[in-house]
């Protein structure tokens, strides 16, 4: 359980480095055709008499050995990543509820049946990738790793120190090198926090990479994200593609496969879709696009789709 009392507990910022930055931050005007749809009458309502889907069962966690990765999706933008000395946990979300919007998937496992996690990382301080209450229950006195700006909501919450990344850096975290990667999104909780940073991470472990996007529209980075880091398995966002607001702010199945192939990376690992209806798309249609769209660019055999709870060594 986290000491509430440790004194050990800080917010410590890599030194800044030179050069532009590649994040593009989305504006937050409405698209132009917003007000044709209502996304409370069509979505949102029929949403609350939805029942949730899926099941928690016990996982049955492998013996990672060197030179191995085992993935564990949760749901959502949440994973378990696991090599043979480290447990590292992404984005973690077990609520039930973001505020007003239901969850219509049990998460894949019970939140105590984790294993004894040894770093969080968390990509920006949206309310779907930055739960406190889930953080709080997994804070264990351990690192967590988030970018500028956005270490004051997490450091009370039982870590023993907070690291703030900037686009491009990369801290060593024991046998890890964890490497925050530009998006083309935006970080604010609120309106008016519109200073918070956000991006993906490349998680790097004797030599394999498992590379996270977090939340992005499709942006020309990624190409350059694949020639900084040699991409093995890309965790990339197929869903919430077609927003309330009508702002273009994730990536649609298509642009997921686009940017798979412009980071040349290996496993395509489809994520952030089925969990919470974001978008007006139904909660089916971003993975038959996605598998349409690999069969169309001969990719389909590099498609790990997963399940909820099961791990994959990879």
């Amino acid at each position: 359980m986290p000491n509430p009392f440790s004194k050990k507990r800080k917010i410590v910022r890599q030194a800044s480095t030179s050069g532009p930055k590649k994040s593009k931050r989305v504006k937050l005007r409405p698209g132009s055709d917003w007000t044709k749809r209502n996304f409370i009458t069509s979505v949102w309502i029929p949403s609350l008499f939805t029942k949730r889907s899926g099941t928690r069962a016990r996982p049955l966690f492998p013996k990672v050995q060197p030179g191995q990765i085992s993935i564990t999706w949760i749901g959502h933008a949440s994973f378990l990543i696991q090599t043979h000395e480290a447990n590292v946990l992404i984005d973690p979300i077990w609520s039930m509820w973001l505020s007003v919007i239901k969850r219509l998937k049990e998460p894949g496992i019970h939140l105590h049946h984790l294993p004894s996690i040894d770093f969080v990382l968390v990509t920006h301080a949206h309310f779907d990738h930055l739960d406190r209450r889930t953080l709080r229950a997994v804070a264990a006195d351990q690192p967590i790793v988030v970018p500028v700006g956005v270490g004051r909501l997490v450091h009370r919450l039982g870590f023993n120190i907070v690291h703030e990344l900037d686009e491009w850096q990369t801290i060593e975290l024991g046998p890890l090198r964890i490497s925050l990667t530009p998006a083309h999104h935006w970080g604010a909780r609120f309106l008016a926090d519109t200073h918070r940073g956000f991006g993906g991470f490349v998680i790097g472990a004797a030599g394999r990479s498992v590379f996270h996007c977090g939340d992005t529209a499709y942006f020309e980075g990624f190409k350059e994200i694949g020639e900084r880091h040699n991409i093995e398995i890309a965790l990339l966002p197929i869903g919430a593609y077609d927003p309330p607001l009508a702002r273009e702010v994730h990536m649609n199945p298509e642009e997921a496969v686009r940017a798979f192939n412009e980071l040349n990376a290996k496993t395509l690992v489809p994520m952030h879709y089925g969990t919470f209806r974001l978008g007006y798309e139904p909660l089916e249609e971003p993975l038959e696009r996605l598998r349409a769209s690999a069969r169309q660019h001969g990719i389909e055999e590099k498609v790990l789709v997963m399940t909820e709870g099961k791990p994959v060594v990879l």
